[in-house]
């Protein structure tokens, strides 16, 4: 049984996905990556998009991630805010601690492709 299937399909990850953009929405450190965003067409995308990397039958036809996230100039930690809300979304929908780290060896080479620029640190 695939990743997809065992969380409970399309509802499941529509739940998820309406949570996560919830809890980034409510970061203020996150918030302003969506300012100028058009959230239902990012949700389509996103649903789609983890549908497909969890073995859904959904086609991801968004753009690459490089290509999506190149202007964004996100940063290792605004990656790791967000990962650590799309834990807490999954942990909240009851979905098990083994299927959230299947799901996270999924998403995490991603990282080289979204992440932009270094942090600047204080001092």
């Amino acid at each position: 049984m695939s990743i997809y299937d065992s969380i409970g399909g399309a509802a499941a990850v529509a739940a998820a996905v309406d949570d996560f953009y919830a809890r980034l929405l409510d970061d203020p450190n996150l918030a302003p990556f969506f300012a100028d965003t058009d959230l239902a067409r990012l949700k389509s995308h996103q649903r789609s998009f983890i549908a497909a990397a969890i073995g859904g039958s959904e086609i991801y036809k968004g753009r690459d991630m490089a290509t999506a996230h190149a202007a964004l100039n996100i940063s290792d930690e605004d990656f790791d805010a967000v990962v650590g809300h799309l834990v807490e979304t999954l942990r909240g929908l009851g979905v098990p601690d083994d299927t959230i780290g299947e799901i996270g060896a999924k998403l995490a080479p991603l990282r080289a492709d979204i992440v932009t620029v270094e942090k600047q640190k204080a001092g």
